[in-house]
């Protein structure tokens, strides 16, 4: 679902992504973990499309996200670290924005937008004006949105920020129901135990450059370690030997 060849971003000397390679199926949910400033975001942004690589490609779905940037865009979902909603609409008025962008509507997206908006407790809020939401709150307005299309792949940047434990539970929730009925994720998250719990495979991304890739299994035999996410991610990354080839 998710081709990525010798992905490579420069900005200026500096090397944000090198020789990136990455095969993710459909159904998978991806973990994408790395240091601060390791890479994660810019990889995140090429894959979403808001950033052109120096060098190698990305397919999603079969179409390469250079060639055919509309047709990417339209089957994938992005949920951004920090993301961007119009203050002066209401919650329902974004969604019916987001919604036109995408070029769906009709019955399909009024029971869609209804359901998660219901699942999020957030439907009473519906018609109230995004600059009174809280950041949780925003939060699951831009996780609706980002799926209000039906996308059959999700690129998400800490999809928990600012949310409480139920908010948690309910997204964790959604994205296993997703990935069980094929969407593919790929996810960068800082939350171990998240990472730990969701994600079929995961990826660390060093400096650039990606040192360790596969599941909890596989990642404890390259770190040498038996314990959980957090000592194995902190064991690859504090050691620079730690490369894939």
């Amino acid at each position: 679902m998710i081709n990525i060849k010798n992905l490579t971003k420069h900005y200026g000397n500096l090397t944000a992504v090198s020789d990136l390679n990455l095969n993710i199926p459909a159904g998978e949910c991806f973990g994408f973990l790395g240091p601060n400033g390791a890479g994660k975001t810019t990889t995140i942004k090429l894959l979403a499309g808001l950033l052109k690589p120096n060098e190698g490609t990305i397919e999603i779905s079969g179409y390469d996200i250079q060639r055919d940037p509309q047709k990417v865009k339209g089957i994938i979902g992005y949920i951004p670290d920090k993301p961007f909603i119009y203050e002066k609409l209401t919650g329902g008025e974004f969604l019916d924005f987001v919604a036109e962008l995408y070029q769906v509507n009709g019955d399909f997206v009024k029971e869609k937008r209804e359901e998660l908006l219901n699942l999020f407790a957030i439907k009473d809020f519906e018609n109230e004006l995004v600059e009174s939401y809280s950041h949780g709150m925003r939060q699951k307005l831009v996780i609706t949105a980002a799926l209000i299309h039906n996308p059959k792949v999700i690129i998400v940047d800490e999809p928990m920020v600012g949310l409480d434990p139920k908010g948690m539970r309910q997204v964790k929730e959604i994205f296993k129901q997703l990935t069980k009925s094929g969407v593919t994720i790929f996810m960068s998250t800082h939350t171990m135990p998240v990472a730990q719990e969701m994600c079929h495979r995961i990826g660390i991304i060093n400096k650039g450059k990606l040192i360790a890739l596969g599941n909890m299994n596989d990642l404890q035999k390259q770190a040498q370690v038996s314990s959980g996410l957090e000592d194995v991610f902190l064991q690859l990354t504090s050691s620079e030997t730690h490369v894939l080839s």
